[in-house]
């Protein structure tokens, strides 16, 4: 039978134990010891049962239990010791607030997932580990930095594995009231769409400093269909997504309104938020009386888009119809056109017909854009570059900052002994000079650490085989509780499983696999984890095909696939893996973080140079897989990396790890360890990734968005109308004729060039003119080039100063700087060769020296220019000599 009305029943605790409350619902319990310490003691049995949830672990706690606890002096003096910490941690102010640079007020992250804890189910995988790690970093840092995403009744799903292998998914009923989450009172927002409005609850999680809202439409207000919008975390069909995806972004902005936050600075965590832009540009437009255009140049100001795509294929993109039908009012109150709308998500090249993209959308209302590894940067500037059709690839405005990983969340206590007490107590935020000290760990010391993480692992994995067989049906169990050795080397492969991740690279040889496996002096055993796609039925093979090869008796005791991967498993696992395997086709791995998080425990990379890991290897902090991007065949392709992989661990890596002389530790491999800590310490920890955006992005944002909106937005309408006036003016801008003295240079040697530039209406102030130099390719291409910016000193037209026919002040002051002697020798120089130029023309001068020799060459080309440009090359003008 079916309840009539269902409810929650809190437990009340006792006054003594009231912290536990607070503790419980700050998400810092995640990456706290001494907070999971205190929880342990609540209930150790419990406490293990509940998934490691303080939530959970309250909820269950009898009255007698939470008695004896209330009466537990010992228990108490601890239970204060950690809220005092708690409180302290949240009033001290910490780096942001010791810069000594004017604060912004404030930064929101919009995200469709949050990996903060496996208690609070609302990630798929690295994107939303990502985001949980962002706003950690944040709160250590402390960013006035809140998140913003969608709060799913189901989350993402659970794994679990056919006999056979093949992946089922199931989606349990989540409880807010039983999570780390609390609804904000009397705050909903409305979202208008094609089907009507739908309504949405704000919940609200801490996580440490930050706030996180979400958005949530379970509620009575709605219908069916608009109850369920927020049922599952990249569920559904395309129009579910463009839904869910208007809700985040249009809903988002709204409910940080409500609820009342101050923000600068709008950060979307790839595209799936990206229609926060238009509502912010609605806003302006029905609230400050701006243009479509101005609105456009106002809210981009403080804008920020990240893309996580290195595929065109993995970007959303929707129906005409569908925009027109849930944007039509959209359009209405923003006074402009559908096909006004459209433009903003059309690839230039593409039918008219052809469906919106949300990453095109994010780059044309962001100021600022980046990739996140520099390999995935240079990527995306060529996916991307015909939004910016007259810039060259290397120079479209997309930047980029390599992710980090919170280092407290993910590294085991025995590890983050060791490095506090070589490096510092803060060793996630410390530098480069400070992680130098970790040659100074003992050897023993650092190896038993590592022993301690695998020792743990394989008891996860004993456990977890144990279940997950029995829940297959298996008979014969007793197999499991003698699966893998904490004495053997350990490699573990744990991501999403995607074609283009190879997971089963090493099952192309079987035979050679089973020998690495099995060897009776230096064995090998692996562990392997990864959901797919529940649409992706090639990824969920992959996982049918290592599910079928573990189970067979001659390997099962050295090679496990475990199922319903989530963040407690991935901890497990990093702690636990002495080498970490990545096997991506590359370039499609944008940036991948399983393997910093092995780094930071000693756990040493084996990958593909791909991502982070492309930039990161030195040649002594891990090694390194050829890949053989020159093969056209993915098939042949995937057979010579895998042999490649194969010659690397039963050539280096195996030998090394069980070269034991003198001992039983392994004295070589430990310093590989300490030489990987040396150097991706530093480099792969989120205070770091979490400083270069401030410093490169939330801070300059910042400053521009509240510089364009002073005096009624002045600045950005005199911007917006001055992109305007050079857009329609550029057709009739040119180079006119370029000059310069002799076909030979001597090393060093400064060389004079002049160029005479055509403006038409513009003048020199909304243009700059670059002098690009470099050595010159085999097909005439510069290489390693540079600019120089040119001066404009006399107009053809009259051969007059500058000053005469209009140029700014700078260029005025630079012209009757020359004598008159001088203005005269470059009248005359650039009058003999110069053919017959138009009024409007300029001539521009400019100067390089030869510092390579070889084949040299230059060229000109004039570019848009204004103070309130992020860029010159933003606007994707630039015409050349």
């Amino acid at each position: 039978m079916r309840a009539l009305r269902s409810f929650t029943v809190r437990v009340r605790l006792p006054l003594a134990l009231a912290p536990l409350e607070e503790l419980a619902t700050n998400l810092r319990w995640s990456w706290d010891e001494r907070t999971r310490d205190l929880f342990r003691w609540c209930d150790p049995a419990g406490w293990e049962a509940v998934g490691h949830d303080p939530v959970r672990l309250i909820s269950r706690m009898t009255p007698e239990r939470l008695g004896a606890l209330a009466s537990d002096g010992a228990f108490l003096a601890f239970l204060q010791e950690v809220s005092t910490d708690l409180r302290r941690y949240l009033d001290t102010p910490a780096w942001y607030q010791s810069r000594g640079t004017a604060p912004c007020s404030g930064i929101a992250y919009f995200s469709p997932e949050f990996g903060i804890a496996e208690a609070v189910p609302q990630y798929s995988g690295g994107l939303g580990v990502l985001a949980g790690d962002h706003l950690k970093a944040a709160s250590g840092l402390g960013l006035p930095l809140v998140g913003v995403g969608l709060l799913y009744r189901q989350g993402y799903f659970r794994q679990v594995l056919s006999p056979d292998g093949w992946q089922t998914e199931i989606y349990p009923k989540l409880d807010p009231h039983a999570m780390a989450v609390r609804p904000v009172v009397d705050v909903t927002v409305t979202v208008q769409m094609a089907e009507g409005p739908v309504v949405a609850q704000v919940w609200r999680a801490d996580v440490g400093r930050v706030r996180l809202y979400l958005l949530d439409s379970d509620v009575e207000d709605n219908d069916a269909a608009g109850r369920l919008l927020t049922d599952r975390l990249y569920g559904g069909d395309n129009e579910h997504r463009l839904r869910q995806e208007i809700l985040l972004g249009i809903g988002g902005v709204r409910a940080l309104a409500a609820v009342g936050e101050d923000i600068a600075v709008f950060h979307t965590n790839e595209g799936h938020a990206g229609f926060l832009g238009l509502e912010r540009i609605r806003r302006l437009v029905t609230g400050e009386g701006l243009s479509f255009a101005e609105a456009v140049e106002a809210s981009r100001a403080g804008a920020l888009f990240t893309t996580h795509t290195p595929v065109p294929a993995g970007i959303d993109r929707f129906p005409r119809s569908s925009i027109e039908a849930h944007f039509g009012r959209w359009c209405d109150e923003c006074g402009v056109s559908i096909e006004t709308l459209m433009a903003l998500g059309h690839v230039p090249g593409e039918s008219p017909g052809a469906p919106f993209n949300m990453a095109v959308m994010c780059l044309r209302l962001a100021g600022r854009s980046n990739a996140v590894s520099k390999l995935h940067g240079r990527v995306s500037r060529s996916m991307f570059a015909p939004l910016w059709p007259g810039i060259e690839v290397n120079e479209v405005p997309i930047d980029s900052v390599t992710n980090g990983v919170h280092a407290p969340t993910w590294v085991s206590p025995e590890i983050g002994d060791v490095i506090t007490r070589a490096v510092l107590p803060s060793w996630d935020q410390a530098e480069a000079a400070d992680w130098a000290r970790v040659d100074a760990i003992s050897d023993d010391q650092l190896w038993r650490a590592r022993e301690q993480g695998r020792e743990r692992l394989v008891g996860v994995v004993r456990t977890r085989l144990r279940a997950s067989m029995a829940a297959a049906g298996a008979d014969d169990l007793a197999w499991c509780d003698e699966a893998l050795d904490p004495r053997v080397l350990t490699i573990g492969w744990a991501r999403r499983f995607a074609s283009y991740k190879r997971a089963p690279l090493l099952l192309s040889d079987p035979a050679r696999l089973v020998t690495l496996l099995t060897s009776a002096d230096t064995p090998v055993q692996m562990v392997f984890a990864g959901k797919a796609h529940p649409a992706d039925d090639p990824g969920k093979d992959m996982i049918r095909q290592m599910v079928q090869f573990s189970r067979k008796a001659g390997v099962r005791h050295r090679i496990a696939f475990l199922e319903d991967y989530d963040i407690a498993l991935a901890r497990a696992m990093y702690q636990g893996c002495d080498l970490w395997l990545n096997t991506p086709r590359r370039p499609l791995e944008a940036c991948g973080t399983s393997g910093m998080k092995s780094a930071l425990n000693g756990g040493l990379n084996c990958s593909i140079l791909d991502g982070w890991w492309d930039e990161c290897y030195n040649g002594d902090n891990g090694w390194a897989v050829p890949s053989a991007e020159s093969y056209g065949d993915p098939a042949h392709r995937d057979a010579v990396e895998a042999a490649s992989l194969f010659d690397l661990l039963e050539r280096w890596v195996v030998p090394l790890f069980y070269d034991r002389i003198g001992g039983p530790v392994p004295r070589a491999w430990v310093r590989r360890i300490k030489g990987s800590f040396r150097s991706l310490g530093p480099a792969v920890v989120a205070s770091r990734m979490v400083r270069e955006y401030t410093e490169r992005f939330y801070d300059p944002a910042a400053q521009r968005s509240v510089g364009l909106a002073r005096d009624g937005y002045s600045r950005a309408r005199e911007l917006a109308a001055w992109k305007t006036r050079v857009r329609a003016a550029w057709p009739g801008v040119r180079v006119e004729w370029v000059e310069a003295d002799g076909i030979t240079m001597d090393l060093g040697a400064k060389r004079q060039v002049e160029a005479v530039v055509v403006l038409g209406s513009l003048i020199p102030s909304d243009v700059v003119v670059q002098l690009i130099h470099g050595a010159v390719g085999g097909n005439d291409e510069l290489t390693q080039a540079e600019a120089v910016e040119m001066t404009p000193v006399l107009t053809p037209a009259s051969l007059a100063p500058a000053a005469e026919v209009g140029v700014t002040a700078g260029a005025t002051a630079h012209a009757t700087a020359h004598s008159s002697a001088d203005s005269t020798t470059e009248a005359t120089s650039w009058a003999a060769g110069a053919p017959a130029s138009p009024p409007d023309s300029f001539v521009y001068t400019g100067a390089f020296a030869c510092i390579r020799s070889g084949h040299y060459g230059f060229t000109v080309r004039v570019l848009p220019s204004h103070a309130d440009l992020v860029s010159p090359t933003e606007m994707g003008l630039a015409v050349w000599a």
